[in-house]
């Protein structure tokens, strides 16, 4: 995705990125990643052109593909990564059960808010 707000962008520094910089470089990167796959899944969403559609959620899924390569990336070069992951999925795993066991949530059921226009 285009940065045009990052003065950097398409230039080459004119020194290493340290430890550090590269870590948040990734993040941003992850960030672009995901925001991609928004945006092509809801072009997607928005046409009912059949190749336009699989040609989008196609691409979308490689997005996917990339996001998991810079998050396995991050998790190599923080080395806690993976803790900080796991504590975040413990916190909705207990929230998920005390919804399942309030009634709240029904076990596969997909979650929906319905649809936003009327058909």
């Amino acid at each position: 995705m285009a940065e045009f707000l990052n003065p950097f962008s398409g230039l080459t520094p004119d020194k290493k990125m340290s430890l550090s910089e590269l870590i948040r470089a990734i993040r941003l990167s992850i960030a672009a990643e995901e925001e991609a796959i928004h945006l092509y899944t809801a072009q997607a969403d928005a046409t009912d052109h059949p190749l336009a559609k699989k040609v989008l959620l196609d691409i979308a899924d490689e997005e996917r593909v990339h996001a998991g390569e810079f998050l396995r990336l991050l998790q190599i070069l923080t080395q806690d990564e993976d803790q900080f992951l796991a504590e975040g999925k413990q916190e909705v795993e207990e929230m998920r059960e005390e919804l399942y066991q309030e009634g709240k949530i029904v076990e596969g059921e997909p979650p929906t808010v319905g649809p936003l226009k009327e058909s």
